[in-house]
């Protein structure tokens, strides 16, 4: 089981977003998160992984059990995140974007942060800034940066949100492409990227 969570809930003042949600997700599963705007879809996401703290519930990533203190550690271990807006540095290379959180052995990085530029199509771009990519290759930076330590979860919020319709499709097929061995959580309103998914959690207003 790479994601177990347990009656989940969150608070904030004078708003419940969301009460006693569990989710289970086995390796090569995919589900989508979708849901109106303010219901919290982003902020579960940050629960999974481990960016914030639920109010009641418990979360084991691969079979342990989360704790405060260890929140970092299984962080970095096993969870990948791809973010909307990218979050890149756009003074830095692909290929140092890439390589950014990696934890494997110096020897072994540019190895596999080249492999990874490969798999996502920008093979000869590793020298380029962030800054002159478009939307689409950036969300295809963020991806590989995403698989660098090679984790059990991938997290995409939004991740076609600010691309065209054709770009849009080109980054969903990577993402799922580069996700069938690991487990893959998508908040999106795209119906058509929720549809992709094995199975749907849908929040609503309270």
């Amino acid at each position: 089981m790479i994601l177990k969570a347990k009656q989940l809930s969150k608070r904030y003042p004078g708003l419940k977003l969301f009460d006693q949600i569990d989710i289970e997700l086995q390796r090569g599963e995919s589900l989508a998160i979708i849901g109106p705007s303010g219901v919290g879809k982003s902020t579960l996401l940050h629960l999974i992984g481990l960016l914030d703290s639920p109010d009641e519930g418990e979360i084991e990533i691969c079979s342990q059990p989360v704790k405060r203190k260890n929140y970092a550690l299984l962080r970095n271990r096993h969870i990948g995140f791809v973010f909307q807006s990218y979050n890149l540095l756009e003074e830095e290379s692909v290929f140092d974007n890439v390589i950014m959180p990696a934890r494997i052995a110096r020897k072994d990085r540019k190895a596999r942060a080249m492999d990874l530029i490969k798999r996502v199509g920008l093979e000869g771009r590793e020298h380029q800034l962030a800054k002159f990519l478009s939307g689409g290759e950036k969300q295809r930076v963020a991806i590989a940066r995403a698989l660098c330590n090679n984790p059990d979860l991938i997290l995409a919020d939004e991740p076609t949100g600010n691309l065209d319709s054709d770009n849009s499709r080109l980054i969903c097929d990577l993402l799922f492409e580069v996700c069938k061995d690991k487990a893959l959580i998508i908040v999106t309103h795209d119906v058509k990227v929720a549809n992709r998914c094995q199975r749907s959690l849908t929040l609503t207003k309270k």
